[in-house]
C-alpha cells in the first residue's frame, strides 16, 4: 500500500520542475489513497496508520536542516516524525546544492541518528555546482529494502552522479 504526502509547496504551487496539477494526476496512478498535504492529515501515520518505512524524495536541504533539528512544519515532516516514533525506517533521498556545504553537517547529523538511512549519492556537477550532490534514484528499491532490515546499503557515497 503506498501513501503520498507532499508539503504545501509541492501541493499547491508550480515549479520549475513541474506543474502541481500534473504532479499530482501522475502520483494518483500510484495509489488509491489521496494525497495528504497537511499535518492534521499527516499526524493520524503515527498511532492510527503505522507505516512500515517512508521515503522523503526529493529532500532538500531545507528539509534536511529540518529533520536534522526536530522541526515540523509540514505533512511530509509530520509523516517522518510519527513514522520514527513507531521505530520505523526513513530513507532520504536528497538532492542539494550544498551538500558539501552548510547542508553538509545536517546530512552526518542526520547519518548518525538511529531510523535514517540514505539513498547513494554523488556530485552531479562538480564543476558548475562543486558544492552540490544528488541521491542516484536507480537505488532507491534496494535503500529501502535493506532499511527494513535497518541496513544502509553501501557504499553511500559513489561516484559524480547526472541525476
Amino acid at each position: 500500500d503506498l501513501y503520498c504526502f507532499m508539503s504545501p509547496e509541492v501541493y499547491g504551487q508550480d515549479s520549475r520542475f513541474f506543474a502541481c496539477e500534473a504532479l499530482k494526476e501522475a502520483v494518483k496512478q500510484y495509489t488509491d489513497h489521496p494525497i495528504y498535504h497537511t499535518i492534521q492529515e499527516a499526524e493520524t501515520f503515527g498511532p492510527v496508520t503505522p507505516l512500515d518505512g517512508f521515503v522523503v524524495l526529493p529532500c532538500t536541504g531545507a528539509s534536511l536542516s529540518k529533520l536534522a533539528h526536530g522541526l515540523c512544519d509540514n505533512a511530509v515532516l509530520m509523516a517522518v516524525k510519527a513514522t520514527l516514533r513507531n521505530q520505523r525506517p526513513i530513507v532520504i533521498a536528497f538532492y542539494t546544492n550544498d551538500a558539501l556545504g552548510n547542508s553538509g553537517v545536517n546530512i552526518m547529523r542526520l547519518m548518525n541518528t538511529k531510523g535514517f538511512y540514505f539513498v547513494p549519492f554523488g556530485q552531479d556537477d562538480y564543476i558548475h555546482k562543486p558544492l552540490s550532490m544528488v541521491a542516484n534514484v536507480d537505488y532507491l528499491t534496494q535503500t529501502l529494502e535493506k532499511a527494513l532490515k535497518n541496513q544502509q546499503i553501501q557504499p553511500v557515497v559513489i561516484e559524480n552522479y547526472h541525476g
